[in-house]
């Protein structure tokens, strides 16, 4: 029954982690493409309370219970498809921090991309979802 519980609260972190990561860059489109004082700064607030209060707490709770699930079924580390899952949860790590990063070049002023390349930019968090998710439940390796 623990390990159902657990299953649960990761799916739940998760969902909330990717919830942020999939509307993080969009507002960067939006924050790229506006070009008044007020306007900018309500972006870099919006982006900093989903980056800090939603994104960072859902990702640690996302690999807490992801390791408590690990530790509950050891014999998965031996199989092929969860080290490539292993492998695009480092990627989407990587993803999440280089969101931070560009949150601060915004609130620096700093930021020279264009609302082209952050379009882009949001779909890789669903390649890696969809990845994920197949990995996981088909289990091909």
């Amino acid at each position: 029954m623990l390990y159902l519980w657990i299953k649960a609260l990761h799916i739940i972190a998760l969902v909330c982690w990717f919830a942020g990561l999939f509307y993080l860059p969009r507002l960067f489109v939006y924050h790229a493409q506006s070009e008044d004082d007020v306007s900018k700064a309500r972006f870099c607030l919006m982006e900093r309370k989903l980056y800090r209060g939603i994104m960072l707490p859902s990702m640690l709770l996302t690999l807490v219970f992801g390791v408590m699930l690990l530790v509950i079924n050891p014999g998965w580390m031996s199989q092929g498809w969860l080290h490539t899952k292993l492998a695009l949860v480092v990627v989407l790590i990587g993803y999440h921090h280089m969101c931070g990063a560009m949150l601060k070049r915004f609130a620096r002023g700093e930021n020279r991309r264009s609302h082209v390349f952050f379009r882009w930019f949001n779909e890789a968090p669903v390649l890696l979802l969809i990845a994920i998710v197949i990995l996981v439940v088909i289990k091909p390796y």
